[in-house]
Formats: structure tokens, C-alpha cells, sequence
């Protein structure tokens, strides 16, 4: 006679406790990834992540002393053109080099310990802001003792202002003296971002800064 048995019950605890064990496991699993998904930060098309202008800023800060290579276009109700810069920035010396059309040639613009001048096949002039300097001479005026910060993303320490910033923590929008800067896009240098581009306005008038290359220099 054929006779027929249940399955002993030790068998299907076994079976059963090693079911629960792939569900527990399994379901951990999928919270480790929820945990790793949710503690990455967030990450632009660029590589920025959130936090890192944060972490940054006191590098940023340092970063007094280099050269910067780029193009300004300039905007107004009666002409938009544009020029080349080549820009050597110390804490305590300024050299820019301005050529191209609303350069009118080739000038040079100097600072040091608060004495300015301007360079070109017409001579040599001189006045008590690089400012006045460039609109006496070139007809405009580029925002040249508040720029070595804000070319950097930061405000300058010599009036008040307003900063907002984008989703990841970086600059976006910055107004001050009578200026709003707005940071269009960044670029990695030497380990550290920097602003790319750049889009100052001023009453009528519109500069877009475009920087092509930054480089660490000696004083």
C-alpha cells in the first residue's frame, strides 16, 4: 500500500524561514540604495554639486593673486562691441590689457597703491580711479575696483550688498553699488570654480564677461 505523507514540519519552517530571510534582505538592500540615492548630492550638467561653494570659499577667498584671459562685450542704447582682456590681479597691482574695437586699439590700465593710469598711442594719463580714468579716455568704464571679486563670485568688503544663490549653493545674482552681476555658468580650476560668464548691468548699460582661461601667477 502506497501512503502518503505531509511534508515534516521542520522542513517547512526551514523553507520558510529562508524565505523571510531573501524578503528581509532584499528589502534592506533596496533601503541602502534609497540611502545612497537620497545622501548624493545634487549634480549639475558641469559637475558642481551642492555644498561645494561652501567648502570652497575660504580657497576662494586666497585666490588673490593671477591672470585671466577673456572677452567683455559691451552694450548700451547707442553701440554694443567688444573687446579682449588680458588681466594680471595681485592684492596690491593691477596691469589690464584692453585691445580690440571698444578698446579703440590697444590700451593698458595700471593700479598701484592707489595711484592709477591708462597707456596708449595717444600717452599716458592719469586719474584718481581707474573709472574716471577709462571714461575720461575711452568713453566707458568698466567696474574695475569691485571686479577682482565679483570675477571671482564674491562681494566686494567696501559696501553693502545682496547675494542670491542657485539650487546647488553657488552665486546666481548679486547687486551692489548700483551694479547686478548675474553668474550665467562656472568652470574648474586648479581644483576650485570660478566663474566662466558673467553678465553685469549698470542703468543702460550691459557688460558680458567671458573668461577663457584663469591662471595662478606670482606677485
Amino acid at each position: 500500500m502506497l501512503t502518503l505523507t505531509s511534508p515534516s514540519p521542520r522542513w517547512s519552517l526551514t523553507r520558510h524561514s529562508q524565505h523571510l530571510s531573501t524578503r528581509l534582505w532584499a528589502a534592506g538592500l533596496a533601503l541602502m540604495l534609497l540611502a545612497g540615492c537620497a545622501s548624493q548630492a545634487p549634480v549639475d550638467e558641469s559637475g558642481r554639486q551642492a555644498g561645494q561653494w561652501e567648502r570652497q570659499l575660504a580657497e576662494v577667498e586666497a585666490f588673490d593673486t593671477w591672470t585671466m584671459v577673456g572677452k567683455a562685450g559691451l552694450r548700451t542704447s547707442q553701440e554694443n562691441v567688444s573687446a579682449n582682456l588680458d588681466w594680471n590681479q595681485t592684492p596690491y597691482y593691477f596691469r589690464m590689457l584692453i585691445s580690440g574695437p571698444f578698446g579703440g586699439g590697444r590700451n593698458v590700465l595700471e593700479g598701484r597703491e592707489g595711484r592709477f593710469s591708462l597707456s596708449n598711442s595717444d600717452g599716458r594719463f592719469e586719474a584718481e580711479t581707474p573709472e574716471a580714468l577709462m571714461q575720461e579716455q575711452l568713453g566707458w568704464a568698466l567696474p574695475v575696483s569691485a571686479m577682482p571679486d565679483w570675477v571671482r563670485g564674491l562681494p566686494g568688503d567696501h559696501d553693502s550688498f545682496q547675494l542670491e544663490t542657485d539650487e546647488l549653493g553657488f552665486p546666481s545674482h548679486l547687486e551692489q553699488d548700483g551694479w547686478e552681476i548675474d553668474y550665467r555658468d562656472w568652470e574648474k580650476f586648479a581644483d576650485i570654480w570660478l566663474p566662466r560668464r558673467l553678465i553685469m548691468n549698470y542703468d543702460d548699460v550691459r557688460i558680458t564677461l567671458v573668461v577663457n582661461q584663469w591662471q595662478a601667477s606670482e606677485e
